[in-house]
């Protein structure tokens, strides 16, 4: 699945992302919100600004992912892995995170 079709299917309504490969994927100023992206590869996405609240994280890979500024009020990033990820200014309240 490409980007534009994610962003499609979320529009219609689907949430159930889980398991997709994202690498280097542009998901910049995107609304994700509630969106179930475990499982996911996100290396080296771009998701700055994006909208991942209430987002369920759990087991992606977001190795050099960038994450500035990026919402993740709510999310759930339980077994992320997180390592070179850039996180600078992520608004990051109620977020859960754990290994």
């Amino acid at each position: 699945m490409n980007v534009k079709e994610l962003l499609s299917r979320h529009a219609a309504g689907q949430r159930d992302f889980r398991n997709l490969n994202l690498i280097a994927a542009n998901l910049r100023n995107l609304n994700l919100s509630g969106a179930n992206l475990s499982g996911c590869n996100l290396t080296n996405a771009n998701l700055t600004r994006t909208n991942l609240s209430r987002a369920n994280l759990t087991d992606a890979i977001l190795t050099g992912a960038i994450l500035t500024e990026t919402n993740l009020t709510g999310a759930t990033l339980a077994n992320a892995t997180l390592s070179d990820a850039g996180l600078g200014q992520a608004n990051k309240p109620g977020a859960t995170v754990s290994r």
